[in-house]
């Protein structure tokens, strides 16, 4: 007890970070480094060399316009504007690029660092070097001294006052900025349905169809409890769920209710009995005698994915398919999650979470942020604080904001029996105190990764080809984890690759996989459809709302009680 108690009250000054596991990883990396003197020798080389190469940049910008000697990273934008191309902010951002260039050689490939700590001290470095880079700064930027000099300062008085806002909005728990323009139930979230059934954990909510006819397979979707389910049910325009019920599917979707501190001992057990196999009860109780495709999405997929295997090993057939969109099954390589979960980390974490019960959704965002500190963090930096500027809020961003909490015990179980253990791709993950096995899963699957899924690693979500022995469909969409997912057609500018292996078909490695499938224009979305409508029967009546006879009446208008929750 004194020992959590201790770990809470320095919590707020780490921002919930593991000092222990942070002084490990750079221990290991500094000792090895210490001890390695030809690691030393080459870095000490590159240092010369690179110097060698910004000093003859800098000779030659000052007289003519010269090739760099070094490029940005593949997706590093901060350097695009014409004017980092002059004196002398070429010679800036060429020397932090080039600085940037040896850190990354510094804390990779030190023979005897743990990857883990290798990964770690990698991703500190690169935060630390994104902190005091010249686009962060009025004076080293030139595109913010542009727009000071036009404007007379404006930009940075309105930069000011765009901070003096959001700070005030973070201390009183208010959305960011613009957020309000977007309201659950008037303009997002306003597909038609019903609640059909509630429990403490869950709601499931039944659509209303738009077609004369039907297909007889209803669509299950589960959503992650990390998130709203509602960024499947955004405006009209991009709402997966609407574009579903438009193409002739019965949609059912979950919305998970937002614990709190008396929800402490919801397990992961509960989840799968009181969320999946429950809604799964209702779907079958209201639409009998009939296969159900099941969606599950993030966390709702791996979740989905342990329900599927459990039903297999006890025979139970009532899933006529899987989608399962950038969703892990196996967590040996989760990306720069990685990063936030050890086993000191996440008995940092279990410490946080006995004292409120819950981990807090801002702590979570805020792992998250970092992960993709470019795009979040020091690009609003630049925008909204040295530009004055306001990017337009839009329904994701509006969404991202509505955050959710995570009870203890079922977050701790989770981090443990997944990224710790990786139980459910070894065999080990138990339901009903036996284990269950991805192998014995019997119906079709169809798996989403992204391209920049920070959250997901498409390679990763990939390794469900090792697990299964199904017909297997795989899709790469262009992307992140919510951007790639909420991809509806008609923008420009999207694109996919999709490879089917049958259940007796080869493996392809990532790379192969990658050089077999070919990029296609346009949204995912007509594909999975067509996918779906040929592992369903043909079109039929209408179903009923619900099922009063059974019990199941219609309880509230979609999107129903818990989405309201914060």
């Amino acid at each position: 007890m004194l020992d959590r108690w201790a770990h809470t009250q320095l919590s707020p000054y780490t921002h919930g970070v593991s000092t222990a596991s942070l002084r490990m990883a750079f221990d290991d990396w500094v000792t090895h480094l210490f001890l390695n003197p030809a690691e030393q020798l080459k870095l000490l080389q590159l240092a010369v060399q690179s110097l060698q190469q910004w000093t003859q940049f800098v000779a030659q910008a000052q007289i003519d316009d010269c090739k760099p000697c070094i490029e940005p990273l593949l997706y590093d934008t901060r350097f695009v504007h014409p004017a980092w191309q002059a004196w002398p902010f070429n010679a800036m951002s060429q020397s932090f690029l080039l600085t940037q260039q040896w850190w990354q050689e510094a804390t990779t490939g030190v023979r005897g660092v743990s990857p883990h700590h290798e990964s770690v001290v990698n991703f500190a470095a690169r935060q630390c070097l994104d902190m005091v880079s010249p686009a962060n700064f009025v004076m080293t930027n030139p595109e913010v001294l542009e727009r000071t000099q036009q404007t007379m300062g404006a930009n940075l008085r309105q930069g000011f006052q765009n901070w003096l806002e959001d700070t005030h909005r973070w201390q009183t728990g208010q959305p960011p900025h613009g957020a309000e323009a977007y309201q659950v139930g008037r303009n997002v979230a306003v597909t038609p349905g019903r609640v059909i059934y509630r429990n403490p954990l869950m709601e499931l909510i039944q659509y209303t169809p738009t077609t004369d006819q039907v297909h007889p397979e209803p669509v299950l979707i589960v959503p992650s409890w990390i998130m709203k389910y509602y960024i499947l049910d955004l405006s009209p325009h991009n709402s997966l769920i609407k574009y579903l019920v438009d193409q002739g599917h019965t949609v059912l979707a979950m919305s998970w209710a937002n614990p709190g501190g008396d929800d402490r001992d919801l397990d992961l057990d509960d989840y799968l009995r009181m969320g999946v196999m429950d809604a799964l009860e209702v779907v079958c109780a209201v639409l009998p005698r009939r296969k159900v495709h099941a969606v599950g999405y993030c966390l709702g997929g791996t979740l989905l994915s342990i329900a599927a295997a459990a039903m297999a090993r006890d025979a139970d057939d009532r899933l006529a398919s899987i989608t399962l969109l950038a969703a892990q099954t196996d967590f040996t390589e989760p990306g720069e999650l990685e990063l936030f979960i050890d086993d000191s980390q996440v008995a940092h974490l279990e410490d946080i979470m006995w004292d409120r019960g819950y981990l807090d959704s801002t702590q979570m965002a805020g792992a998250f942020q970092w992960m993709n500190s470019n795009d979040l963090i020091w690009s609003r930096l630049l925008k909204d604080y040295l530009l004055g500027e306001r990017a337009p809020m839009s329904d994701l961003m509006a969404w991202n904001a509505d955050g959710t909490r995570l009870p203890y015990r079922m977050h701790a179980e989770y981090l443990r029996r997944m990224f710790l253990n990786n139980d459910l791709a070894s065999g080990r993950y138990p339901v009903n105190g036996k284990p269950v096995a991805l192998t014995a899963i019997q119906c079709p699957i169809y798996a989403i990764g992204t391209e920049r899924d920070h959250v997901a690693p498409w390679r990763s979500v990939h390794k469900l080809h090792l697990l299964t022995n199904v017909d297997t469909t795989f899709l790469l969409t262009s992307g992140g984890h919510n951007v790639g997912i909420v991809n509806p057609p008609g923008v420009p500018g999207r694109s996919y690759r999709v490879l089917t292996r049958p259940h007796d078909g080869p493996y392809l490695d990532p790379d192969a996989w990658l050089q077999a499938a070919a990029r296609l224009d346009g949204s995912w979305w007509p594909h999975w459809q067509a996918w779906l409508r040929d592992h369903s029967g043909e079109l039929g009546a209408l179903p009923g709302m619900g099922a009063p006879d059974m019990g199941l009446s219609p309880l509230d208008d979609a999107p129903g009680h818990y989405v309201m929750e914060k």
